[in-house]
């Protein structure tokens, strides 16, 4: 299996994906947006898909392909962002929830790992049960505090630590040369949602990519890997 391939879609054919029916299906939500210039525009995706992929394998649950575009509007100033709109993420989704159900699972996981999309938050709040946001803000705190992270969440917005962390571990071919001199130092962002991130980096980045290292990815994966365990109700219907 080609390594590139085999972390962005899933490869089950119909009989293997039986194996899971009536279990709980992880839908990993990324973005296509500019991370910098050592870090590819899919970097959020490959990193829900990466979380979304470990998490399958322990707890042997269904993964679905990727949503590849998102809400990245405030990263629009740079070449090669694309965005869609809150609704159109959010009819994505719902649809997506429908189908599942009809299916028969359990309930879906958003594995999502682009901070832009809050709409998710109340996607999941009315399903009523049906459906979990993952990971959520305190799993990223227990992970960056087993991986010794030194950037706190606020500080490391972008192509910071945690993301060069997580892609030098899991797909060290992603990470181009430079994250070792990209640190971009911006922790006030008042008027972010409305000037976009172009008014506080010129970079694109926000946070310090010099103190990632594969080692800290590694304990980040496998704290999110824990945490996941502890998301009841919803993950006991599981088979």
């Amino acid at each position: 299996m080609d390594g590139r391939s085999s972390y962005l879609l899933p490869l089950d054919t119909s009989p293997e994906a039986e194996r899971h029916q009536g279990g709980v299906v992880l839908l990993p939500i990324g973005s296509f947006e500019q991370h910098g210039p050592y870090l590819p525009s899919s970097t959020d995706t490959v990193i829900a898909c990466t979380i979304a992929n470990e998490i399958a394998v322990v707890h042997r649950l269904q993964v679905l392909p990727p949503v590849t575009v998102s809400c990245s509007h405030e990263h629009e100033a740079w070449p090669g962002t694309v965005s869609i709109s809150a609704q159109t993420l959010i009819a994505v989704v719902r649809d997506i929830a429908a189908s599942v159900r009809r299916s028969g699972a359990a309930g879906l996981v958003l594995v999502n790992a682009h901070g832009g999309n809050y709409a998710l938050g109340n996607v999941v709040q009315e399903a009523r049960g049906s459906m979990a946001l993952f990971p959520g803000p305190h799993d990223w705190q227990a992970a960056r505090d087993a991986a010794g992270l030194q950037t706190s969440i606020d500080a490391d917005m972008h192509a910071g630590e945690l993301e060069t962390s997580i892609l030098l571990h899991a797909h060290p071919e992603l990470v181009r040369a430079g994250y070792a001199s990209g640190d971009s130092v911006a922790d006030e962002r008042p008027h972010l949602l409305t000037l976009g991130l172009e008014a506080y980096t010129s970079s694109g980045v926000v946070g310090r990519p010099s103190l990632a290292s594969a080692a800290k990815g590694a304990a980040v994966l496998a704290s999110l890997v824990e945490s996941f365990a502890a998301y009841p109700p919803l993950f006991s219907a599981s088979p």
